[in-house]
Order: C-alpha cells, then sequence, then structure tokens
C-alpha cells in the first residue's frame, strides 16, 4: 500500500536526490523504516570494530586469534539453527514481527555484554555465548526486513530500495568503524557494543510502531478473507512454506547464485579474523587503522550500491562473477607485503566493486519468489548464508595462527579469484548446453506444426 496521502516528502528534498530514488519516499512506511534500519546500520557497523577489538582485550595471553574467530562466528553463526530450529513457528509470523523479535534480542544481549565488563565478569566465555544468543534470529529478522519493502514497494521500485537499503548499510562501515576507532581511544569497546544494542532497541521501537498502525486492518482483512497489502502482509502457512523451499530448490538461477554467495562468503571469513591481526601484529597500529580500513571498504560500498540503484537491470552473472573476482584481487596486495596505503587503496576499491552485490542478490530473488512465500525463502537464504562466513571466520583463527594475518589475506583472495574463474566456466558451459538444446530442438518445431 502507497501511503502517498500519509505524509509527503518535500519537493525540495527529493529533488536532492537522483531520479531513480525519489519515488520512494512516496511511502510513508518506507520512510519510517528508513531511518531506524539506518540507525541499526549504524551500531553494526561499529560493532564490526568493538566485537573484535574486545575479544583482543579480553583474551588470555597467546589466544587472541583463537577468541577472536570464534566472538565474530557467534556473532552471526547462530542465527543459521535458528532458521533451522524455530522455523515450525516463525515462518507462521508477519515480516514485522520477525524483523522486531530479532531487534528485542539483539537489544537485550548485546546490552548485557557493557553490563558485565563493567561488573568485571565478562569471562570469554559468557562473551561468546551473549553474542553467539545475540544472532539467533539473524537469519528471520534480515527475511523479515527484505520482504518488508516486497510488501511495501511496487516491484519497479524495488532494486533501488534494496540499494538503498544496503548503501546504508555500507554507509555504516564509513562511519561506525571511524567512529569506533575514535571512541575506543577514550572508552571500552564494550560500551561501543553497548550502543549496537541501543540502536536495535531503537529498531524494535519503530516497526512495533509500524506494525501497530496496520494491525488493526490486518486483522479486518484476515477475517474477511481477502487479501493483506500491507507492509505487515498476513504470515505464510506451514504448507506455503514447504512449497516455497520446493520453489527454491527449483530455480537454477536462484540457487547458482546462493551456492556462488555461499563460497564468496566462507573464502572472506578468515580474512575478517586476519585483517584485525595485520593491523596489529604487521602494522603494530591500533583501533584507529582498523577502523580506517573497514570505512574506506564502506565508502566505495556506498558508491557502488547507489550506482546499482540507479540503473534497471544487471546482465546477472557477468556482474556477479566479476564482483567476484574483483574482491579477490583486491586482498592479493596484502600477501605481497604491500604497504599500509596500498591495502587501503585496494579496500577502498574492493568495497566499490562489492557494493552492488546485496541490492541485485536480494532483487533477484523479490522478483522470482511469489510474495506468499518470500519471507520463508529468503530466511532459508539467510540460514544457508550464515553457515558460510562464520564457518570460514572460525577457521580463520587457526589458518592465521599457522600462517600470519598477511598470506591468509592474500589465500583468501587468490582462491575468490579461483572461484570466479570456476563460475564463469560453469555459466559458459551452461550457455552452451543450452544453445545446444536449443538447435536440436529446432527442426522438430516445424513438423509439429
Amino acid at each position: 500500500m502507497n501511503h502517498e496521502s500519509d505524509l509527503v516528502t518535500p519537493a525540495r528534498t527529493t529533488r536532492l536526490l537522483p531520479p531513480a530514488y525519489r519515488p520512494l519516499f512516496a511511502h510513508a512506511d518506507f520512510r519510517r523504516l528508513l531511518p531506524a534500519l539506518a540507525a541499526s546500520d549504524l551500531g553494526d557497523g561499529m560493532s564490526v570494530v568493538a566485537v573484535a577489538w574486545l575479544a583482543i582485550e579480553i583474551a588470555p595471553p597467546g589466544r587472541s586469534g583463537m577468541l577472536l574467530g570464534a566472538a565474530l562466528a557467534a556473532y552471526a553463526l547462530p542465527g543459521a539453527a535458528g532458521a533451522l530450529l524455530f522455523g515450525r513457528w516463525l515462518r507462521r509470523l508477519p515480516a514485522a514481527k520477525l524483523l522486531a523479535a530479532d531487534s528485542r534480542i539483539r537489544a537485550v544481549l548485546l546490552g548485557c555484554v557493557p553490563l558485565a565488563w563493567a561488573a568485571g565478569v565478562l569471562h570469554p566465555a559468557l562473551y561468546v555465548a551473549l553474542l553467539a544468543g545475540s544472532s539467533v534470529l539473524h537469519a528471520w529478522g534480515n527475511a523479515g526486513k527484505y520482504s518488508l519493502l516486497a510488501r511495501i514497494l511496487p516491484p519497479d521500485q524495488r532494486l533501488a530500495a534494496n540499494a538503498l537499503v544496503s548503501s546504508s548499510t555500507s554507509a555504516s562501515i564509513v562511519i561506525g568503524p571511524a567512529l569506533a576507532g575514535f571512541l575506543a581511544a577514550a572508552i571500552s569497546p564494550a560500551w561501543l557494543i553497548g550502543l549496537d544494542a541501543l540502536s536495535f532497541a531503537l529498531l524494535a521501537f519503530q516497526v512495533g510502531r509500524l506494525r501497530g498502525k496496520a494491525a488493526g486492518k490486518e486483522e479486518k482483512e484476515e477475517e474477511a478473507g481477502g487479501p493483506v497489502t500491507e507492509a505487515t502482509a498476513a504470515p505464510v502457512d506451514a504448507d506455503r512454506s514447504a512449497a516455497g523451499l520446493h520453489l527454491l530448490r527449483k530455480q537454477p538461477e536462484l540457487l547458482g547464485v546462493l551456492a556462488l554467495t555461499w563460497f564468496f562468503n566462507f573464502l572472506y571469513g578468515p580474512a575478517e579474523v586476519a585483517l584485525p591481526l595485520h593491523v596489529t601484529d604487521d602494522l603494530h597500529a591500533g583501533a584507529g587503522l582498523l577502523g580506517l580500513y573497514w570505512a574506506l571498504f564502506g565508502v566505495g560500498a556506498v558508491l557502488g550500491g547507489l550506482a546499482a540503484g540507479a540503473l534497471r537491470r544487471f546482465p546477472l552473472w557477468p556482474v556477479t562473477l566479476g564482483i567476484v573476482a574483483g574482491w579477490g584481487l583486491a586482498l592479493v596486495p596484502f600477501g605481497l607485503g604491500a604497504s599500509a596505503a596500498v591495502t587501503l587503496a585496494c579496500f577502498t576499491l574492493g568495497g566499490l566493486v562489492y557494493g552492488p552485490f546485496t541490492a541485485l542478490s536480494y532483487t533477484l530473488f523479490q522478483e522470482r519468489t511469489p510474495a506468499a512465500w518470500l519471507t520463508t525463502v529468503l530466511a532459508a537464504r539467510s540460514a544457508a548464508l550464515l553457515t558460510a562466513g562464520p564457518v570460514g571466520t572460525a577457521l580463520g583463527g587457526p589458518l592465521t595462527a599457522l600462517l600470519g594475518p598477511r598470506r591468509v589475506l592474500a589465500a583468501s583472495g587468490v582462491a575468490t579469484v579461483v572461484l570466479a574463474v570456476a563460475g564463469a566456466a560453469l555459466w559458459a558451459w551452461s550457455r552452451r548446453r543450452a544453445a545446444s538444446s536449443r538447435r536440436l530442438s529446432g527442426p522438430v518445431a516445424p513438423a509439429d506444426g
């Protein structure tokens, strides 16, 4: 539902936006949701530095790499388990309730980190447990977020909306780590995680307001048996959920994108562990430089993501494979002993290349999945992907201890380039096979006519 009459964005403000983004702000629900999403993105942006830095601070001597890998994995991996264990109940909930529930859990458990630190009881095991608990509904919350966007907006505006939301995430990597690096010189990173908790409390509050506004109409439509078109559309029942998963299995293109993204995220995982240790061990620098790496990556990703949103369509496989190869190449100079200035430039370029990836992937899923099954399919997607990065991150701890940060970063880059080459070969083979099938079937058609 458009809600154009609720609150019209001032014409002067919309004229400052690129044309592709102006129609988005005619939708009142989108305008309400975007600032809250941006706040939670900023909190997570600070946690990019804070979670890793706090793990290094509280780790026993000689165990920083292991605890760092465990903490980063705990911050994401349990979301995959949550998608499987709680699917029977959560797939019945509207998208807004899923997003609100995830935000509340994150607000409470992340908020316990600074409290435990201040009380002097933040043992490494407790730290990992709190991070793990905070991420248990992440797959469903992420699915709820993009399902809300699909229900709020018409199909021709979804790519721009996905690009804007993913660019908000990228922008948070510009501001969040830089802010965290600056604040970490004055306060403990535990308090930065507390700010992340507050940002999720704000998101839960705002989504609750959105749900409350639409609840009355939603209930009436459900009682009448009519369609629910609000952002908080009716939940998916169990039969439709199973059919949605079956639909995903029958979509080779979606499965191909999912497989490529899984391996992409898996190979990125070790780099996430190696980069902080590269800063501390190889460059003998502090949290400020780590924040600068992520900030420059975010600058590139914002520019790349916004450029993606201004376009209507992408050639799917050439773009995605180019993104994968470009990111891998950006990591190779770390292993060559390049200076910090050079690797900072590479990280910026890597962000620029990566920028369109998230928006492109989600738009494809939104376009190819029936609306009634979208939340479940996106949750299955998130669950699969949530196993990739954390598994790679957990592997990154012992690999970094064995090989050193520079070699792990370079190995991650080379393996990612190999993934892109293998994906390109498979894509070319599938196109040749499809073309051959069309040629073989060509002479038969006239005989049938």
